[in-house]
């Protein structure tokens, strides 16, 4: 893949997730302000998906990030915020740095992060006990907020269903960066890695991650043509 092509697919992957979740706010009741500032937000992420004046599109929306994260005195959402302003920040030096090589490392900044993302995500749970038995899934399945229906509740009854699906996602993350040294390993695992988070949007309405993290592959594919192969 390109790098213009894959700063291109970046964009507007990014700015699709946005409007997603501006969309998202605007649908909900809330005072004027917050409003106008997920309306501001909505339609630079419409410029942004367009290609169109990214380097003003992404400094706009990196106000309005600013502006989020006082209104609700943090990243609210987690990772899925933290990631979007990681994109944001690598697209926006990657549109205004003079040299090519430093926007290459500026965009390749960004495939490195999302490989630690998965790798340190399984590390982290490999070394927790309870991963490794299935009992941090059975948890989440038994007493989650999140909206987990009761027929998905029942899975808590299964625990060697829970194990298996425990080590597989722990395996997945930690292999990911073995990924980058095949073409077509790195297509599968990003498949899989993509269903992973489709499936924590279907089950547990976790949709932001997904469309977040979606943004960010584009980099790898490219990052893998230029440095790995």
């Amino acid at each position: 893949m390109t790098f213009e092509l894959a700063v291109r697919l970046t964009e507007a992957l990014l700015g699709f997730a946005f409007i997603i979740q501006s969309a998202e706010h605007l649908s909900l009741s809330q005072g004027v302000r917050t409003r106008a500032l997920f309306g501001i937000r909505l339609v630079l992420s419409g410029l942004l998906m367009a290609g169109i004046a990214p380097v003003v599109s992404c400094v706009a929306l990196l106000v309005t990030t600013l502006l989020m994260l006082r209104r609700f005195q943090g990243p609210y959402n987690g990772g899925s915020d933290r990631m979007g302003s990681l994109i944001l920040i690598c697209l926006l030096l990657t549109h205004s740095l003079p040299d090519p090589l430093w926007k290459t490392y500026a965009f390749g900044y960004l495939s490195i992060q999302l490989i630690l993302s998965y790798f340190i995500s399984g590390w982290v749970k490999v070394v927790n006990r309870d991963w490794r038995t299935g009992r941090a899934l059975q948890d989440v399945f038994l007493f989650s907020t999140y909206p987990v229906s009761e027929v998905l509740r029942d899975l808590a009854k299964r625990p060697r269903l829970l194990w298996a699906l425990s080590w597989s996602v722990m395996l997945l993350e930690l292999a990911f960066p073995l990924a980058l040294f095949w073409p077509w390993a790195l297509i599968m695992f990003l498949i899989l890695a993509g269903l992973f988070h489709l499936s924590n949007a279907c089950f547990f309405g976790l949709n932001r991650f997904f469309w977040t993290w979606l943004a960010a592959y584009p980099s790898l594919l490219w990052f893998q043509d230029r440095f790995i192969l």
